[in-house]
């Protein structure tokens, strides 16, 4: 079978250099921040050419620190995507604010900048874009919208390590970034990681107060903190992976590349990339009127397909208090309902490649294993 994606196979092609970075934290017990993590918050910061990168637990929290260096809390609003993963929308309720769903296009899957102006009231405070799947979103056009009404723009940048928008990286167009290195990202770990991204250096310096249990000076506490450090063994193993990351995106890009050229059943639609943005192709998604029966028939074939992400935010339970009813972002909703994961990571081969390929221009819609 194979998989959507394998992590096995990077291990075992760097696992000794994983290993010896792992190693090298255990013997200066450096587990907690200290010198390995700060070093892959130097690094992480030159990869995405801004001046800081703060490390933290998680791409969730780096969301939720974005937001606090922000100064966003209760009675503000932030608008956000309705198609993401839950987590963006975490950041702004941990804060006592109220996220505020927009849709998003109908070919890119961005937030929709002729949707955002709508949502927008007196207590809004910032706008979060999503480089969903590792596809930028229209930056140029949401920074001019919340120029205008004076808001914020934070990048979720969870999905797109190394993606380029007219020519600067994810992570740099805006007030902050925010990055997971959740395994499986593009840049992983083993285990949990995040980072934010800025080039002011008062963002920085609150978010590494935050993180550090309000902290600047050990046992003085100015602020409420958090615990929210990196682990040394983390920023280890992330530093060992950021040298591979660009060649790990090329052959993300060589294998994207090839599916959008090369898949034209036309059962199958998939995600637009506007000619102004390098994509890093986190997750190849395709929608198609059955994904279920889809997956089913990728199986058989011996490929693992999946969802992401089979609910929008504005429907799931746990914003069911804000008053969202199906249909208010319609395009999301469609997404969601018909969306499907092909296998994609750098480790595949040419000849899975065109498995793939020649899997999904074979297909077509069944019923109970019938053709129609």
């Amino acid at each position: 079978m194979l998989k959507r994606i394998d992590l096995r196979r990077d291990y075992l092609r760097h696992k000794e250099e994983y290993l010896a970075a792992i190693q090298a934290v255990c013997e200066e017990t450096a587990f907690s921040g200290g010198k390995f993590a700060d070093q892959f918050d130097l690094e992480f910061a030159r990869y995405c050419q801004v001046p800081y990168a703060a490390g933290v637990n998680n791409g969730t929290t780096a969301l939720h620190c974005a937001m606090m260096a922000l100064g966003i809390g209760a009675g503000d609003e932030v608008i956000v995507p309705a198609n993401t993963y839950i987590a963006t929308a975490w950041g702004v309720t941990y804060t006592g604010a109220v996220p505020v769903f927009v849709d998003c296009t109908e070919d890119t899957w961005e937030i929709d900048p002729d949707k955002i102006e709508e949502k927008i009231t007196d207590r809004t405070r910032a706008i979060i874009g999503v480089h969903l799947y590792g596809q930028p979103f229209e930056f140029n056009r949401v920074k001019d919208i919340a120029d205008r009404h004076g808001l914020y723009v934070v990048e979720d940048c969870a999905q797109a390590h190394g993606a380029t928008y007219e020519g600067r990286l994810a992570g740099s167009l805006g007030e902050l970034g925010c990055f997971s290195f959740y395994p499986g990202k593009n840049l992983y770990a083993f285990g949990e990681g995040g980072s934010v991204t800025c080039h002011n250096k008062a963002y920085y310096d609150k978010i590494t107060t935050i993180k550090n249990q309000g902290c600047q000076v050990r046992y003085y506490h100015d602020i409420i903190g958090y615990n929210y450090r990196l682990e040394g063994i983390q920023g280890a193993v992330l530093s060992v992976g950021l040298k591979y990351l660009p060649e790990w995106t090329a052959r993300r890009r060589e294998i994207g590349r090839r599916y959008l050229s090369e898949i034209n059943n036309p059962l199958l639609t998939m995600q637009a990339h506007p000619e102004n943005t390098d994509p890093v192709f986190h997750l190849f998604v395709i929608t198609t009127k059955d994904p279920d029966d889809f997956i089913a028939y990728m199986e058989a074939k011996g490929m693992e397909c999946n969802k992401h992400y089979p609910v929008p935010c504005h429907l799931q339970k746990a914003y069911e208090g804000l008053g969202y009813q199906a249909g208010d972002c319609p395009n999301a909703e469609y997404l969601a309902a018909h969306c499907v994961t092909l296998p994609l990571f750098p480790e595949m081969t040419d000849e899975e490649t065109r498995m793939v390929i020649q899997a999904c221009n074979a297909y077509s819609y069944t019923i109970q294993g019938k053709q129609r």
